[in-house]
Order: C-alpha cells, then sequence, then structure tokens
C-alpha cells in the first residue's frame, strides 16, 4: 500500500492542466451500453475508479480499449451478462450509473448494492423510484438489486427526483439514460444540474436521444427506438481544477490552470476571491495567486451551482489557516467529516457539531502522520501537508487515486515535495 511523504511549508508556482472530468467520464461510458457497436470517449483520465469502470463494462461482454489522447473505445455490439457483480461493484458507487442503460437495452439488469468512499449513508432509493416510474419491477436477491422492465419495455412518465439533501446525481444519470430508449415522453423534475449531468446529457443527444431543458431542474425525454454510437469528449473536471485553486491559497502560490471552465466553479471562485485569493479569468482557464493572510468565511454545500460538497474537506483546510472563526455547514452529506480528526492531528483546531464545523484559525499547521478515509479528504490531507511545518505521512493514498491521476507528478513540478512511497 502506497504512501505520501510530503514536506511542508512549499509554495506552488508554474502551470498545471486539468484533466478530464471522472464524474462526467463515469456515466458517459456507462451511456455507451445504450448503443450498439463501437463509441470513443475522448479526454478520460487515468484513474483507478476508471478501471474499475473499465472491467466491469469488460464484464458485461462490452471491452474497453484504452486509445492514444486519453481515450477509450467501448464496444457495446453485444452485451452477453446484464449482471454488476459484487466484486467490482464494491469497489466504487459509481458502479450503479449501469443500472438505467442496461435495463433500457436489455430488459433486465442484476446489480450488486455499490460500494466506494465512506462519508455517510447514500442509499439508492430514489435511482429505484424514478425507474419504477417509467415500469420496471424491483427486487432485492441475494444484496443484490435486480430489475425487469415490463412487456413492451420502459414507458415515458413524469418522475421527481428531489431528495431530503437535494437532487441526485447518478440517480438523475440513471433515469435520464433509461428515459430515452423509454416509449412516450418523460419529464424528470428535480433533476441534479451539476455540469457532468449536462455533459452526459449532450452525448445522449448527440447519440440521437432527445432531451431538452439541458442545465435546467426539469428535463423532457422524448423516447426513440435506438441510440447510435457517438464521439465524445469530456467537460475539465471543476473538482480537480478547485482542488488546484485551494493549492495556490493555502501555499499563497500561483497557479496558472488549462482546461478550466471556470463557469463551473462560480461559487468557488467567489468564496475564495471573498478570502482574498486573485483569480483572473485567461483564453484557456485562469489564473490563481494569493500573497496575504486567509481571510475567515463562512461556507455551505449545495448541489451545483451552489459550492460543492466535493471541495469541502479541500476547503477546510484552507480555512483551517484562516485568521478568525469560520463555520462549515456541509449540506449534501451531512457526515462527511471524517477528515476533521486527521487535520487536527496537524495542529488544526476544528470542533464538529453536528453537520457542522467550527474552524478556529491557527497561525501554522504541523506535520503529522495522518490517515486518508476517502477520495476528497485525501486531497485536503495534501494541501495541509504542502503548508505545513515539517515532513507529514499520508496513508492510504490509493483513495486519492480514485480521482486525481498521480497527482504528485502535477504538484511536484510546480513546488510541491511529495515522494511516493510502500508503507
Amino acid at each position: 500500500m502506497d504512501v505520501f511523504r510530503i514536506q511542508g511549508p512549499v509554495q506552488l508556482k508554474g502551470h498545471i492542466q486539468v484533466n478530464g472530468s471522472k464524474n462526467a467520464a463515469l456515466p458517459i461510458m456507462a451511456a455507451c451500453l445504450l448503443a450498439p457497436g463501437k463509441s470513443t470517449i475522448q479526454g478520460v483520465p487515468d484513474l483507478s475508479d476508471i478501471t474499475v469502470l473499465k472491467d466491469l463494462l469488460g464484464e458485461l461482454g462490452c471491452p474497453v480499449t484504452t486509445l492514444q489522447d486519453r481515450s477509450v473505445q467501448i464496444d457495446a455490439t453485444n452485451i452477453t451478462r446484464p449482471v454488476g457483480d459484487y466484486e467490482i461493484v464494491r469497489r466504487m458507487r459509481a458502479s450503479i450509473c449501469i443500472l438505467g442503460p442496461l435495463l433500457a437495452r436489455c430488459g433486465k439488469v442484476e446489480v450488486s448494492m455499490p460500494g466506494g468512499c465512506a462519508i455517510g449513508d447514500r442509499p439508492i432509493n430514489i435511482h429505484v423510484s424514478g425507474l419504477e416510474q417509467l415500469g420496471a419491477k424491483f427486487h432485492l436477491e441475494n444484496g443484490n438489486v435486480v430489475a425487469d422492465a415490463p412487456k413492451g419495455g420502459l414507458k415515458g412518465a413524469e418522475i421527481f427526483l428531489g431528495g431530503p439533501f437535494g437532487s441526485t446525481v447518478l440517480g438523475t444519470a440513471n433515469v435520464l439514460m433509461a428515459a430515452t430508449l423509454a416509449r412516450g415522453i418523460t419529464v424528470i423534475e428535480s433533476a441534479a444540474c451539476e455540469p457532468e449531468i449536462t455533459d452526459l446529457a449532450h452525448c445522449l443527444n448527440k447519440m440521437g436521444a432527445k432531451i431538452s431543458g439541458i442545465g435546467s431542474p426539469r428535463l423532457t425525454i422524448e423516447g426513440v427506438s435506438t441510440l447510435t454510437p457517438v464521439t465524445h469528449r469530456v467537460i475539465p473536471d471543476r473538482i480537480e481544477a478547485g482542488t488546484f485553486m485551494i493549492g495556490a491559497a493555502i501555499t499563497r502560490g500561483e497557479l496558472a490552470l488549462t482546461n478550466c471552465h471556470m463557469g463551473d466553479l462560480m461559487a468557488v471562485v467567489h468564496k475564495l476571491r471573498s478570502l482574498g485569493v486573485t483569480i483572473e479569468s485567461s483564453d484557456e482557464g485562469c489564473c490563481v495567486a494569493m500573497d496575504r493572510h486567509v481571510a475567515a468565511t463562512d461556507v455551505t454545500t449545495h448541489p451545483f451551482p451552489g459550492f460543492p460538497t466535493d471541495l469541502q474537506a479541500q476547503f477546510m483546510a484552507l480555512l483551517a489557516l484562516a485568521e478568525g472563526n469560520s463555520v462549515v455547514i456541509e449540506k449534501v452529506f451531512p457526515d462527511r467529516f471524517m477528515h476533521v480528526a486527521e487535520l487536527n492531528r496537524m495542529a488544526a483546531n476544528l470542533r464538529k457539531e453536528g453537520p457542522c464545523v467550527i474552524v478556529a484559525g491557527v497561525k501554522k499547521l504541523i506535520a503529522a502522520p495522518v490517515m486518508a478515509s476517502d477520495l476528497r479528504a485525501s486531497a485536503a490531507l495534501v494541501l495541509a501537508a504542502m503548508a505545513a511545518h515539517g515532513t507529514s505521512v499520508i496513508n492510504r493514498v490509493y483513495h486519492i487515486d480514485r480521482g486525481y491521476e498521480r497527482i504528485e507528478e502535477k504538484l511536484n513540478p510546480v513546488g510541491a515535495n511529495i515522494v511516493r512511497e510502500k508503507a
């Protein structure tokens, strides 16, 4: 098992190119199951989560070939076994995104209950409810979710997808993909508006789907009989970009980010600017610079276009060094605070109060051995370690490899001192 040994404090300065979006690539790769033939998805990052989905698609009978220029080709000519086995699905929650396309194309699907990061309860009842309203029948069998479409296929319906903590991204993706091949018209109310869902909808329209209202909480889908293979480039990874923005701020550095859509990060940009961070747009992305102490602020996570939950941990690491007291409120995954104890090991002063964390800023962070508990928490620990005094050791960095492609190879050329070692 690998660990990171990180020497700090450092100052990041230079240029980083942001990769394609993991959270866009995963459902888009699953959407290729809807169209018999070979589809090519461009700009796919080389991540362990992507590898899991490649393995899963291969088990379904749809081999995936890695091409040049960060492209993957998915041959969905034949789906030989519409089953998502436990040994693969348990490794990544996003594996559940095969549920909708397999149900629509094959009329039946069996998927193990998904695994993934330990960031709190994330049931799939909204996915199931949405697909049931299209006519599917569900039952549980040996820990698997088993679904069957009615004779004649799925049928369009008006579906509400809101949940107690807002819209569901993967639930929207599953219902959206299934509805493309349903008879009649489907209307999804309270659909997720995240850029990754917008990218999925645009890809599906390229395949021959008829989706309108893209980017809004009301999606209308006119079902079609067949979809065709596609060539599509995924959008830039806004969470990776946001992480590097915060990295520039926490190290009082200056980074030029390319392949970055600032419009997908306006809530983050607004908050960083309120702390004194300079962010200027460029033709290819943006430039981020910080040359002063961080000001305190309050931040509340919300579904898009609000502040993303996937940047909450990283932003908390930054606020740990702010002058004054800050409050972080988590309204998407209220239990997503496993990084709090680890940051406190680095001399941060954080106190959890229900779905909130009170952050009392400190003058400096001090290096310590820490444990990564999930993908975004591990990114927060990397950022904190780069600002901390001394050498930190981060254990379980396999978490960060799920969402950041060899992060040390991106950060070391711009001033970081990160060594990957075997534990």
